[in-house]
């Protein structure tokens, strides 16, 4: 039984931002792909434990005041 929060299990997440990161700052984002997009857009890629975690990418990518353009859990 999950109790509905199915978003409390590990998932995989892509992330686009306004702006421009290189793939140094993988380690900064705890593993994540960080892939330069054109348009000065960065798409980030990875998995993440559980929301919280989640929540910890999103607070260092609105501390360097990036844009969020996309959220989206990608399933399977």
């Amino acid at each position: 039984m999950n109790n509905g929060r199915v978003f409390d299990q590990p998932a995989t997440y892509r992330i686009r931002v306004q702006g421009r990161l290189d793939s140094e700052w993988s380690d900064w984002f705890d593993g994540f792909a960080v892939e330069a997009e054109p348009g000065d857009r960065t798409l980030l890629t990875g998995r993440v434990a559980d929301q919280p975690a989640l929540h910890g990418i999103l607070a260092k990518l609105r501390n360097l005041a990036l844009p969020l353009l996309l959220v989206e859990r990608v399933e399977g």
